[in-house]
């Protein structure tokens, strides 16, 4: 699969954990203008909290944090059922004792300040597209179920029935559950540059909310008018 896939493309949730308010905005203010959700932490204890109780996408740490340090928060984070969230270090300690304790308490990369934004994004890319794929044997929203090398859907445990290119649609949906995609995105993705009947993904996606949702009484697939479509369990938060 090429890198620009929109399947690899980091589009997702991050949280900045910064004492330095000015750092903080400045990558939250840069990952909000490429269209991100970035949510700011300036104490450890804070962090904890919003890490341990939200879904993020990427964590972005300093290790000289007010309330908790960065390497106690880390490691609190891989015991609180957050194992896979990729996490950034980014920190003045530059010894390289302290790049192995970092990556012992559960980082995934770290990186030392001053530093460039365009290479935390470019590293925030690449551990997203490392998790991403690392985690592409099964989806799970809600009590939807993909199991991506069998292709079989399941939700609240009944086996359903979709054809291929319902199963590509609902694959790319579940696996950018964190957002909402955009339908030129989805048809490029499914069809290509190739010309399609005005109205075939939407009648893709009205047989997949048949099959997916109708049955069941919650929906998990949403319009979201001029935007685009999002699989979520709007009850999970």
């Amino acid at each position: 699969m090429s890198l620009n896939s929109p399947l690899d493309t980091f589009y997702g949730r991050v949280l900045v954990i910064e004492d330095n308010s000015d750092i903080a905005m400045l990558l939250v203010d840069f990952f909000t203008d490429r269209g991100h959700v970035a949510d700011c932490a300036n104490d450890g204890i804070t962090g904890l909290h919003l890490a341990t109780v939200n879904e993020y996408d990427a964590v972005i740490l300093d290790l000289a944090l007010p309330g908790l340090d960065g390497i106690e928060l880390c490691r609190k984070v891989r015991k609180a059922n957050r194992a896979s969230v990729p996490i950034l270090m980014l920190t003045a300690r530059d010894s390289l004792n302290d790049k192995l304790t970092g990556f012992d308490a559960g980082a995934d990369d770290y990186l030392v300040k001053p530093f460039e934004l365009l290479e935390v994004y470019a590293r925030i890319q690449a551990l997203w597209r490392r998790s991403l794929h690392s985690n592409r044997n099964s989806l799970q929203v809600g009590d939807l179920a993909f199991d991506c090398e069998t292709l079989q859907v399941e939700r609240a445990g009944e086996r359903l029935k979709l054809n291929r290119v319902r199963l590509k649609i609902l694959r790319l949906l579940m696996e950018n559950s964190h957002r909402v995609v955009s339908r030129q995105e989805i048809e490029s993705y499914i069809w290509g540059d190739e010309p399609t009947e005005s109205d075939a993904l939407r009648t893709h996606l009205s047989a997949i909310r048949q099959v997916i949702d109708k049955p069941f009484g919650k929906p998990l697939l949403h319009t979201i008018h001029g935007l685009g479509y999002r699989i979520h369990d709007e009850t999970a938060g």
